[in-house]
């Protein structure tokens, strides 16, 4: 049955992976390329591409190098140092194409809830097509997911237009109108730049500064990518410069005392691109770098000293008819508001429908906290797998880098169960306890969690559920070796062999 099918509760397929996105595609290439086939994925749009599908924001584009933001097995002849969404979607589509991931995608096809069945050792998921039962579940859904709506009093009567930045209203001419955009993080630094020339004036309302670094986008020639295609050695090496410059930034993120020279060099990008000292003053961040979303822009500070754009340093505290007040009192007028509010980092919006062992969903479960073993395994959860789940990512890392090592574990982990007869692993919970306190205890010495317990990283007050506190080096190299006995194995007949992994003959 390969690719799977809806069933009524036959013994379904192998795998499912929930989610069509980068990290989606990349599960199907990969536990294809370890021997399994039977695989289904289960996409709720339309079109593959997950957040690039959805974000078509003016200037959205990735703010990792192109060339680390690529599948290892499918190097790109990207146009940009820095792409752009439209050139990412194609080369998702492109790839998908190539392996025939696009094959086993199931579109239009949501997860409305899923069980883990104890007496088959299968999970069982209802889905708008139908139920499928499988052995083991994937969720690639990722974390830039589901848009932030600000509580705003009187947005819902605002006579103008307003919409998400992550859901842009294309329909909505700019040319000529009053914007106001609520919101200074990463897309904002993306489509300012886009819309201020069209706009007749955009006022930007700012709670909290950014720091923002130099980007150093540039063309990447036709002619370069000859070479590059000819010398496989210099693209490798042209990668490990990329990879070795963001792992270089990361270390004084997570030894802050090392922070001073890539602040002087924020405040340096600063004071060129802006010469109003009071503006500059406003764009001035109070927290140490790195203690939010890091962001890189070289047209962000050009655009707020437009004559036609105007920073509002205050958050919103309401809309009356067609004005947005700020809480210093100010009144301003406007035609168009754009939320850029980000996202609901680190949560998962299928944790409310997928039911472990015990019967409970696993929204309760992270009641309290999020956390998984490694970002990857849930306790209680068996055969379950989260791509890009909690504490897996930092200011400098790269995903797919993060994304290809989860997938190399979790193939091995699949292989142990294979060759072991087991039907079933599950994390132990002391292994889970205890890789979440050494990890949060590693955290609280970086400058992740120096804000006090809010803002870009924390997915609930007060606990950072996003950033990993150590180099991406030793993230890759947990991930590549796979341990058995860190899981409990259960054989077909509802046994468990040991609590140390599956049979010794088997491993």
């Amino acid at each position: 049955m390969a690719g799977g099918s809806a069933d009524s509760g036959g013994q379904g397929m192998e795998a499912v992976v929930i989610g069509a996105g980068l990290s989606g595609l990349a599960a199907v290439i990969a536990l294809r390329a370890a021997g399994i086939d039977d695989i289904v994925v289960l996409e709720k749009s339309g079109r593959l591409g997950g957040t690039w599908r959805d974000n078509t924001y003016p200037g959205c584009g990735c703010d990792v190098p192109s060339v680390l933001y690529e599948y290892s097995f499918a190097p790109h002849p990207w146009s940009r140092c820095f792409a752009g969404r439209s050139e990412i979607l194609d080369y998702l589509e492109s790839t998908a194409a190539t392996h025939g991931a696009d094959e086993v995608i199931r579109y239009d096809t949501e997860v409305l809830s899923g069980g883990w069945e104890p007496d088959t050792h299968r999970w069982k998921l209802r889905t708008t097509s139908g139920t499928y039962t499988t052995r083991v579940v994937i969720v690639a859904t990722g974390p830039w997911h589901r848009p932030r709506y600000p509580d705003i009093p009187g947005l819902d009567t605002f006579p103008g237009t307003a919409f998400h930045s992550a859901r842009w209203n294309h329909d909505a001419d700019l040319t000529g109108r009053r914007v106001a955009v609520v919101g200074t993080g990463a897309s904002t630094v993306q489509f300012l730049p886009e819309i201020q020339p069209r706009a007749a004036h955009v006022d930007v309302f700012q709670s909290t500064p950014h720091w923002v670094l130099p980007k150093p986008d540039y063309p990447l020639s036709p002619g370069l990518h000859r070479f590059l295609g000819h010398h496989p050695a210099a693209r490798r090496a042209l990668r490990g410069l990329h990879h070795w410059t963001q792992e270089a930034v990361g270390v004084p993120l997570r030894h802050p005392r090392l922070l001073r020279p890539l602040e002087a060099l924020a405040r340096l990008h600063l004071r060129r691109s802006v010469p109003d000292g009071a503006l500059r003053r406003a764009l001035t961040p109070r927290y140490r770098l790195g203690g939010r979303r890091l962001i890189t822009s070289d047209t962000y500070y050009p655009a707020l000293t437009r004559p036609n754009v105007r920073l509002r340093p205050t958050r919103v505290t309401a809309v009356e008819g067609s004005h947005v007040i700020g809480a210093d009192g100010t009144r301003t007028p406007a035609d168009v508001i754009v939320l850029a509010t980000g996202y609901h980092i680190g949560e998962l919006p299928l944790a409310r429908r997928l039911h472990g062992t015990d019967g409970s969903p696993l929204a309760r479960t992270w009641a309290g906290d999020r956390r998984a073993y490694l970002g990857t395994s849930v306790s209680g959860y068996p055969n379950l797998f989260l791509l890009i789940g909690p504490n897996l990512l930092s200011g400098t890392t790269a995903v797919p880098t993060v994304l290809e090592a989860q997938l190399r574990y979790i193939t091995a982990a699949l292989a142990h169960l294979r060759s072991s007869g087991c039907a079933a692993l599950d994390v132990k919970p002391e292994t889970e306890a205890a890789h979440h306190r050494a990890l949060h205890a590693a955290l609280s010495t970086t400058v992740y969690n120096s804000t006090g317990g809010s803002g870009y990283y924390f997915g609930l007050p007060g606990v950072n559920t996003f950033c990993w506190p150590w180099s991406t080096t030793r993230l890759v190299k947990r991930l590549d070796a796979f341990a058995p006995d860190v899981y409990t194995w259960t054989s077909p007949s509802g046994g468990r062999p040991g609590r140390d992994g599956p049979p010794a003959s088997q491993h």
